[in-house]
């Protein structure tokens, strides 16, 4: 399992021009669910991701985890894409959306995410705040 986790202001996620999900101050989770991932993947995931020592403390040092901040995820299997070869991606890392879409509902329900919508075409906006950008894998 892969997420892009960054730190926003604020985040809106659109599905044919409507607001599906926004989000104040927090993280905007990108989440690519691999072939071989289970629900023990999308815990421990989920639980890093609440961990993530990525807000400013009362110095201003990267010190505070999520806490109350909101989450906000979006599925994004090309988080699996292998370019190595050529110029098209192949996505065969990427688990099968029958098998993704269940582990990517867990992920979202263990942080209390607002969310996309599995499997559309959406349009994502953010503030990126810091910018903070991290990219974990397990």
């Amino acid at each position: 399992m892969r997420a892009l986790v960054q730190r926003v202001s604020r985040a809106v996620v659109a599905v044919d021009g409507e607001t599906v999900a926004a989000i104040g101050p927090g993280v905007l989770v990108l989440l690519g669910v691999h072939r071989d991932d289970d629900a023990g993947t999308a815990d421990r995931l989920a639980d890093k991701v609440r961990a993530l020592r990525i807000f400013p403390d009362a110095e201003g040092r990267m010190n505070e985890p999520l806490g109350d901040r909101e989450t906000l995820c979006i599925s994004q299997f090309t988080l699996y894409g292998d370019a190595r070869r050529g110029n098209r991606p192949s996505y065969v890392e990427a688990a099968r959306p029958e098998d993704a879409e269940p582990l990517y509902e867990r992920f979202c329900a263990r942080l209390d995410a607002r969310r996309g919508v599995f499997g559309a075409a959406m349009t994502v906006e953010l503030v990126n705040d810091g910018p903070v950008t991290l990219l974990l894998e397990l």
